[in-house]
């Protein structure tokens, strides 16, 4: 989550424990077809060899698989699907709810982790088959027109800014560094007009490109990151020919001293 929200503890025990589990799209795009109170399957767990063994049964209602169109209409999703069951790992993992209001409760914390795969049998197969074909479909089809379309924008060579782009690439190229005395010269010329300048102006009044002009205005000069000025250069108070609102007023108020 980007932003910081405020997580609810209300009703939550240290002992709850919740699984994490992963499990196939065709799944939850098949619970997702429940009704609100409607039951998806059944957990079923047991212990085979002294280890535990659990498996998921899909409700029958919800074994009929229509996602991918006329093809899959009459597929039957698999209904068996046995957990791996693996370890947490050391790891601290805990499982969130969000409501419509976007207040956000902890539900548990994870004590294990698990994988649920369905069975491999003719029904799998067949739905892997379809899912393969389907991802192999092109995202766009070649249409021969009759006629020409009016009804949108024109294409046109290139556009407005790429154009832009490509000139301030070129002049930039073109730009050759001068010696840093003359470049010096200049800066100090130009704020013997003005005090402030953004970069922009800085680079059409020396003609210099942008990496080596900020690496000298870093040495001279102050970079305004707030205030009326905000995003603009000023010299540093060792090179200017005046005082700052800010200096004339510390003068102001400086004791012993008199206008």
């Amino acid at each position: 989550m980007s932003q910081k929200a405020e997580v609810s503890l209300s009703g939550v025990k240290q002992s709850k424990g919740v699984w994490l589990v992963k499990v196939p799209k065709y799944l939850s795009q098949q619970w997702d077809k429940a009704t609100e109170n409607g039951e998806v399957g059944k957990l079923t767990i047991g212990k085979k060899q002294g280890k535990a063994e659990v498996s998921f049964t899909l409700h029958e209602e919800l074994t009929t698989f229509n996602s991918l169109g006329e093809k899959g209409a009459s597929l039957q999703v698999p209904r068996d699907h046995p957990l791996t069951l693996r370890a947490v790992g050391g790891q601290t993992l805990a499982v969130f709810t969000q409501n419509n209001t976007d207040d956000i409760s902890i539900e548990g914390m994870v004590v294990q982790r698990a994988e649920c795969r369905p069975a491999v049998n003719d029904n799998y197969m067949k739905l892997k088959k379809l899912q393969i074909e389907e991802s192999t479909k092109p995202q766009r089809l070649s249409q021969q027109l009759e006629k020409a379309v009016t009804t949108i924008f024109k294409p046109v060579a290139n556009h407005i800014v790429n154009v832009e782009h490509e000139k301030k690439k070129k002049m930039e190229g073109k730009m050759v560094r001068a010696e840093r005395q003359v470049v010096l010269d200049m800066l100090f010329s130009a704020f013997e007009r003005h005090q402030y300048y953004n970069i922009k102006d800085l680079v059409d009044i020396t003609k210099q490109p942008v990496t080596y002009l900020k690496e000298i205005m870093r040495e001279i000069g102050v970079y305004k990151t707030k205030g009326a000025h905000k995003s603009t250069w000023e010299l540093k108070p060792e090179y200017r020919h005046y005082q700052s609102a800010e200096e004339e007023q510390d003068d102001e108020l400086a004791p012993g001293r008199s206008s």
